[in-house]
């Protein structure tokens, strides 16, 4: 007899996500796992700091708060579980949930998944032949002082958790649809080769593993959505056959519809074949519908095997850095800004050239003939980095304070006292999937979960054809923001950004497909022109989605950019105006 879907529910989409949202869905309505996404490239940095200033804290320590306030009622249920809070001490942050359980007078069953912690093993791992190259650059790592370096882990050691009796499984680095997929396979007993009821999965776990931005947080059309000042967060009902629906709780705010659903599917992703250390979800197989209010149903999933390699993410101490932002009002903007730049650097000996990167950029806030005062102001920023905090220090932040009454008129700006910080950098690798296991312990007790090895190279599988409209030819068109016929998501992937774009109608697509090349991306944002950009078509999600090589630098941590995610991205894409054909304005 075939099980019931299973109905997996998030709580958290980052490491400060809202403290509430669990109580909210274990109390809103039938659920079977509570799930929640902690982890992020940079939060793996952040913990590491943490655990550097205090031994063993290198969890979220939110999610225990959490659990304080729901363990009772998940044990009376039978909800189970499952979080990657366990951050770098999954053991830890288990004890921590330990204690919360002896305090409430409960006894769950808790586990712990580890194996993921790459750090003590490098020197093992160089020795056994791995290079630890860059994966966007081919890079050596060389002998970076890396701080973190963790395995992206797969689903399978949460799904034998689970099914030896755990309660509450914590984890550390698993990739975010792995908390879907884990209680999926456990619940449906699929087999490591279900390759298409898995990618069914890792696409539903894409879905929900961001929380808000599924029901309509940081959504394009947010005019559109009901509740937004509290918006709910999903739920993934996920079947047998690897199908599923995307809903909310009733009652809660915001929506699940078709568009929501698309944007989510285009963040942070790259070409149609999306790896896991599970299975490869073939993104361009996807298939969306409507399915009644705040109901979407995702069908028609293929998957492959996994990669022959494990992505790993390092992280490693950059140096310091020291940003200070100064105002420019009124005129001559552009000559107010050489003049700072002239006396800058001649006041420093080396100049600019004694930092190891110095980044200036003038960005113009101003308006011409200005009604207020805010409106007449333009934003210098000048960031300087080097290995020796002494260098961007007192030293660099000194020198902008002596031009306070030596410069250009009206001059007052931010960060002349902050100092010099620390930062790190990202470095995304891989090593050979067969060197990491996954580790789970209950009860003092350790099983072994191999990884799943491929049978061969996932290949480009044939997809079920999309039938695509005539795209217009001819016509009126008027100008306008491209936002008026195309939604946009866009975020950090490493030093990369990704930046999708879907169309709401057949014939939008159809226009936008043939519209939004490469060579135009570069035009409407000059920004991206001297780089690599990657473009793929999704004609079954009526989008196409585009990866900026290098946008960000080394990282979030380490870039530099206003928006050092590149969660503006799309917006700044939708509000360009371009020549629209007049049929498909509303």
């Amino acid at each position: 007899m075939t099980a019931a879907p299973i109905r997996i529910a998030n709580c958290s989409g980052f490491y400060g996500d809202r403290l509430a949202a669990a109580r909210e869905m274990v109390e809103g309505g039938p659920i079977d796992v509570l799930t929640g996404d902690w982890l992020a490239e940079l939060t793996m940095l952040v913990l590491a700091k943490n655990l550097a200033r205090d031994h063993g804290a290198g969890y979220a320590r939110t999610f225990v708060t959490q659990m304080e306030q729901v363990m009772g009622q998940c044990l009376d249920r039978g909800i189970k579980v499952v979080s990657n809070a366990g951050g770098l001490t999954p053991g830890a942050c288990a004890g921590a949930i330990a204690g919360v359980a002896a305090k409430l007078g409960l006894d769950p069953v808790i586990a712990y998944v580890e194996g993921d912690n790459l750090l003590p093993r490098l020197a093992e791992l160089r020795a056994a032949g791995a290079s630890l190259a860059n994966m966007d650059t081919g890079e050596p790592l060389g002998e970076r002082p890396v701080l973190t370096a963790n395995a992206y882990l797969g689903g399978w050691g949460i799904a034998a958790a689970l099914a030896r009796g755990a309660d509450i499984v914590i984890t550390g680095r698993v990739t975010d649809a792995a908390l879907a997929l884990g209680p999926a396979a456990w619940h449906h007993g699929w087999r490591r080769d279900d390759w298409d009821a898995l990618a069914g999965a890792v696409v539903a776990g894409h879905v929900i593993e961001c929380g808000a931005q599924a029901t309509g947080g940081n959504f394009a059309f947010f005019t559109e959505v009901p509740g937004l000042e509290h918006p709910g967060f999903p739920i993934a009902e996920v079947a047998a056959d690897g199908t599923s629906v995307i809903t909310k709780h009733p009652g809660h705010g915001g929506m699940v519809s078709v568009d929501t659903v698309t944007a989510q599917l285009l963040y942070e992703i790259g070409g149609p074949a999306y790896l896991n250390p599970d299975v490869t979800a073939r993104f361009d197989s996807i298939r969306l519908s409507p399915e009644g209010p705040d109901r979407v149903r995702i069908s028609g999933v293929r998957g492959d095997s996994p990669p022959e390699e494990a992505k790993v993410a390092l992280n490693y101490q950059g140096g310091w850095r020291s940003t200070v932002t100064l105002y420019l009002t009124g005129l001559d903007i552009e000559e107010k800004a050489a003049l700072v730049e002239r006396a800058l650097w001649a006041g420093i000996p080396g100049g600019r050239d004694a930092f190891d990167d110095a980044e200036v950029s003038l960005l113009r806030t101003d308006k011409p003939d200005p009604a207020t005062n805010a409106e007449a102001m333009a934003q210098l920023r000048i960031t300087v980095k080097h290995s020796d905090e002494r260098a961007v220090g007192r030293a660099f932040s000194a020198r902008v304070t002596e031009l306070a009454l030596a410069s250009y008129p009206g001059m007052f700006g931010d960060g002349l006292v902050s100092g010099a910080h620390a930062y790190g950098v990202y470095w995304p690798t891989t090593v050979p999937t067969a060197v990491v296991s996954q580790q789970i312990f209950i009860g003092g007790e350790r099983t072994v979960v191999q990884p799943t090895l491929p049978p061969h190279p996932p290949v480009v599988a044939e997809v079920p054809g999309v039938a695509v409209a005539a795209r217009p030819a001819g016509g009126a068109v008027v100008r306008a923001p491209l936002g008026r016929v195309a939604g946009a998501r866009s975020g950090d992937k490493g030093g990369n950004a990704n930046l999708g774009a879907w169309a709401r109608t057949d014939a939008a697509y159809a226009w936008l497909a043939g519209f939004l090349t490469t060579p135009k991306l570069k035009e409407l944002l000059p920004e991206t022109a001297p780089l690599t950009v990657e473009r793929h078509e999704f004609p079954g999600l009526r989008a196409v989605n585009f990866v900026i090589v290098g946008l960000l630098g080394e990282g979030v941590a380490a870039s530099t950019r206003l928006d050092p995610q590149a969660k503006s991205l799309g917006e700044w894409l939708r509000a360009r105006v371009v020549d629209i054909p007049a049929e498909l304005l509303p």
